[in-house]
């Protein structure tokens, strides 16, 4: 059984984000979302309401499932066995970020391999911060992010998210 880890801060996902969950998802036989905490990042959401948004936004998606971690990547990646990391790119900026990312998991974690996804052109624009940032101008979110989760942004944003 092949398995594949697609971590990501996801705060909050969005469209782009779950085009590279259904095509990674097709892929392997199993596909874990890790949300991971960025310490250089200030999440409006914490890791467990991320969790909890992600798993309603791909619960018709057999085998995907969702966890968290606050570990490396790399040695979190050690403790699920023989697996691929996903890494979605949208610009030549985020390869070259994400090639210095995969050396650097692969010196931890010598057996780790890193595929990368390209964006479809439709979500190349599309990232976490602006969704935030439409979100707090009160702009309609459905084609940012999964309408199961717009709620919850709407919410956060209102209690001064």
């Amino acid at each position: 059984m092949k398995l594949a880890i697609y971590p990501g801060s996801f705060d909050p996902l969005t469209l782009g984000h779950m085009n590279i969950i259904k095509r990674a998802s097709s892929i392997f036989d199993r596909l874990i979302i890790c949300v991971f905490v960025n310490s250089g990042k200030n999440p409006l959401f914490s890791a467990a309401e991320r969790v909890d948004m992600i798993r309603r936004a791909v619960s018709g998606i057999p085998n995907v499932e969702v966890e968290h971690s606050s570990e490396l990547i790399a040695e979190y990646a050690m403790g699920k066995g023989d697996c691929v990391l996903i890494k979605g790119i949208r610009t030549m900026t985020d390869f070259e970020k994400e090639c210095q990312m995969a050396t650097v998991n692969k010196k931890i974690n010598p057996a780790l391999e890193t595929m990368f996804l390209p964006s479809d052109p439709e979500f190349v624009y599309l990232s976490s911060s602006v969704v935030r940032e439409m979100a707090r101008y009160g702009r309609d979110l459905r084609e940012f992010v999964p309408e199961v989760i717009i709620p919850d942004i709407a919410a956060r944003i209102k209690n001064g998210g």
